[in-house]
């Protein structure tokens, strides 16, 4: 194992991803205009980072029916220091993102057989050979792209899929062009000693291209896992609003770690990111009351929210 990093970063960037992995899980549909006041909202409380759709056919998932209309809304009056992305999983999504005028996009396959099937419908050699051909495309019109991997940590128990083809297939994606290898924690398997591990062993595959974690609360051990990341370098994590999200190809999958939770625990740890933990408070809160439930997240449901 490679010896952990001494230091930690003195900035992190937490890439919101709720207006997709959060959204994406709701029965109820959230009217295209409620989308946009929330995404606007959370620019306003400093996220610089997006992901605002998927394009991936709406009887999968009907939520993100609006992929097209929610781009070009935004896209009209884009903040110059704002990134907006959307997730791509297959070579159709990419020709339907670069068409609204999107130049970030996120591409995702899966290291597991079952994973790859339910989710993108297609084996994982098949999602290989997509991968490459969605990153040449997206790099071809100038894209930047930010490529994952899913289920890293496990996909019916932890440490099922073998650390080996992890690295093979995230050494693939950067071979291939891609600006960032994410690794995510889709079922919240993963355990600080194992996220750790399994990071310092794709860093030294995959050189200087940055690594991103995608993490899971399902198990509880979302922030632990982010400390685990720190301490390997990382300085780039996928967050969501209240703890939104979850796969609707995954059992039990529950949402992502909350961007106000962990921007308040790095901002604790003298780690700046620029968010405004009230302010994603009470954005989680809205959709709450919209939604008539509570997220998972903790510190939006205190009292006097702050970091």
């Amino acid at each position: 194992m490679t010896p952990v990093e001494s230091s930690l970063p003195s900035h992190v960037t937490l890439v919101e991803v709720g207006p997709r992995d959060g959204f994406q899980v709701e029965r109820t549909f959230i009217p295209t205009d409620l989308k946009l006041e929330i995404i606007r909202g959370l620019v306003a409380a400093g996220l610089r980072h997006v992901q605002i759709a998927s394009f991936v056919h709406p009887t999968r998932v009907p939520q993100m029916a609006d992929a097209e209309a929610i781009c070009q809304a935004l896209l009209r009056d884009q903040p110059t220091d704002v990134t907006y992305s959307g997730l791509v999983l297959n070579t159709r999504g990419v020709e339907r993102a670069l068409a609204t005028g999107l130049r970030v996009l996120d591409v995702s396959i899966a290291p597991d057989e079952g994973q790859s099937a339910s989710n993108a419908g297609m084996s994982v050699a098949d999602a290989r050979v997509q991968a490459r051909e969605m990153i040449a495309r997206a790099k071809t019109a100038g894209c930047t792209v930010h490529a994952g991997l899913q289920v890293v940590f496990g996909y019916r128990e932890p440490g099922d899929v073998p650390l080996e083809r992890v690295i093979e297939m995230a050494r693939e994606l950067a071979d291939h062009g891609a600006d960032t290898v994410s690794l995510a924690d889709s079922t919240g398997m993963g355990d600080p000693r194992t996220v750790e591990h399994t990071v310092a062993a794709v860093r030294d595959a995959i050189g200087t291209v940055p690594l991103v974690l995608h993490l899971h609360d399902t198990r509880g051990m979302g922030l632990a896992n982010v400390v685990a990341g720190l301490r390997q370098g990382v300085a780039r994590f996928d967050t969501s609003l209240g703890g939104m999200g979850g796969c609707p190809f995954i059992a039990g999958a529950t949402g992502n770690i909350p961007t106000d939770d962990t921007a308040h625990m790095l901002a604790r740890m003298g780690i700046h990111t620029g968010i405004d933990v009230a302010a994603v408070g009470a954005l989680a809160r809205q959709l709450e009351a919209f939604l008539g439930k509570r997220f998972d997240g903790k510190l939006h449901a205190l009292p006097g929210t702050a970091a």
